[in-house]
């Protein structure tokens, strides 16, 4: 069961009253959703989004058992298409909109996509799989300093030059497919030391392949700057990153957007008591905007 981080923090600087609208950009396993749902009864409606078809149709069947299905609206959508989604079921006006840009357990356990190096499993990692773009597309067929600067601007990783020479050896002695062989190409490429951290080594190595895959970096300026547009005046943003280029591409926007005024100085982060309940929340950095 995905367990949604920050729900009280989101609830909290949202601030979701009677009758008012929502979208939730990453409906997932509802959490946030049926949460904000909660408080804006009796007559407040929500557009859930979602760019994966499975969780999209998980969301549906938990709308039904609810009976929420007419006070939300599930679209299996990019959030980079969020003008669209609304037009399209003629969703104004809007007082908040929520993103959380982590990965749900579904997709991580159930998938079987490739998100996690932790199973073995199809080097795919596409969050919608009509993307013609795979993660053993990438691995096999980019150049060594495509496979570089992917690893090096999309998760800072120290060791991306070796990685990627690592890489291109070992595609040419064998066509990569599987998420086992992109660990061992990992470990073998990085010292010892790098092994026994906490971190796997082959996280930031997972994380940017996934970022190019879904092109993650354009999707998430392309959903702001659509939520910008969308939501009302005293309306707020909140955007829950897991990762600091995610954080920073959030921090930028608000900053330099003269339309918001930031509500968090600093991102929030969950409390001790829900890391030790949810681990997979460790990481998540919450920031919060609102529409002057």
């Amino acid at each position: 069961m995905h367990e949604p981080v920050l729900t009280e923090k989101v609830l909290e600087y949202l601030d979701p009253q009677p009758n008012e609208n929502f979208i939730d950009c990453t409906a997932g396993g509802g959490g946030h959703t049926f949460a904000i749902a909660e408080r804006i009864a009796p007559k407040g409606k929500i557009l859930a989004l979602d760019w994966d078809a499975e969780a999209i149709q998980s969301f549906t069947e938990e709308l039904r058992k609810r009976r929420l299905q007419n006070r939300v609206f599930a679209e299996n959508e990019n959030f980079a298409n969020i003008k669209e989604a609304a037009a399209k079921n003629a969703f104004r006006p809007v007082a908040g909109i929520l993103f959380d840009l982590g990965l749900s357990s579904d997709q991580l356990e159930s998938r079987r996509r490739g998100f996690t190096f932790r199973k073995e499993e199809p080097l795919d990692m596409r969050y919608n799989t009509q993307n013609p773009i795979t993660a053993e597309k990438l691995l096999n067929y980019s150049s060594k300093i495509q496979l570089e600067r992917m690893l090096r601007d999309y998760s800072e990783e120290q060791f991306s030059k070796q990685i990627a020479e690592a890489i291109v050896q070992s595609r040419a002695q064998t066509h990569l497919q599987k998420t086992s062989q992109l660990v061992q190409i990992v470990e073998q490429a990085t010292p010892k030391w790098y092994q026994r951290r906490k971190i796997h080594p082959a996280t930031k190595t997972f994380q940017a392949l996934r970022i190019a895959v879904n092109n993650e970096v354009e999707n998430i300026k392309q959903g702001l700057q659509g939520a910008t547009e969308l939501v009302s005046q005293n309306g707020k943003i909140a955007v829950i990153s897991f990762h600091s280029l995610e954080d920073r591409i959030v921090k930028e926007f608000f900053k330099q957007n003269p339309l918001f005024r930031p509500l968090t100085k600093k991102p929030i982060i969950p409390s001790r008591a829900e890391i030790k309940q949810n681990s997979r929340a460790r990481s998540a950095k919450l920031r919060v905007a609102v529409k002057l």
